[in-house]
């Protein structure tokens, strides 16, 4: 069986490391007093999050247990780019981009966990 390539991977992976990218790119503008503190768990969550749904993407085996986790890491993800919203280390429209992009690959998560859910069935 040959490696997958990046083409060969599913949208959720590309879009989560797209945003992820984007993501490092706003955190590096940080305050000094939070880039050390939030924003390394801010990149640190969203790079977990993104190890996740790679993983689940090369999994046949525990692929619900690794999307369950997964799922939980976006929620933390969420919480702590509202935290720097609210601390105002992220512009209103930056905060904007997040949200509709975690909201989009939250619907892309759910999907893939409805479907593995049915196969399992």
């Amino acid at each position: 069986m040959a490696a997958k390539t990046e083409s060969d991977s599913p949208v959720i992976v590309l879009k989560t490391y797209d945003f992820v990218l984007w993501l490092c790119q706003r955190v590096r503008d940080f305050d000094r007093a939070f880039k050390f503190t939030l924003g390394d768990r801010i990149v640190q969550s969203g790079i977990d999050f993104l190890t996740g749904v790679v993983t689940a993407s090369y999994s046949n085996a525990g692929k619900a247990a690794i999307l369950k986790t997964a799922s939980t890491e976006l929620t933390r993800l969420r919480y702590l780019i509202r935290l720097a919203k609210d601390l105002k280390l992220l512009a209103l429209q930056s905060y904007g981009h997040a949200s509709r992009s975690l909201e989009e690959i939250g619907r892309m998560l759910g999907g893939w966990m409805k479907a593995g859910a049915r196969q399992e069935v």
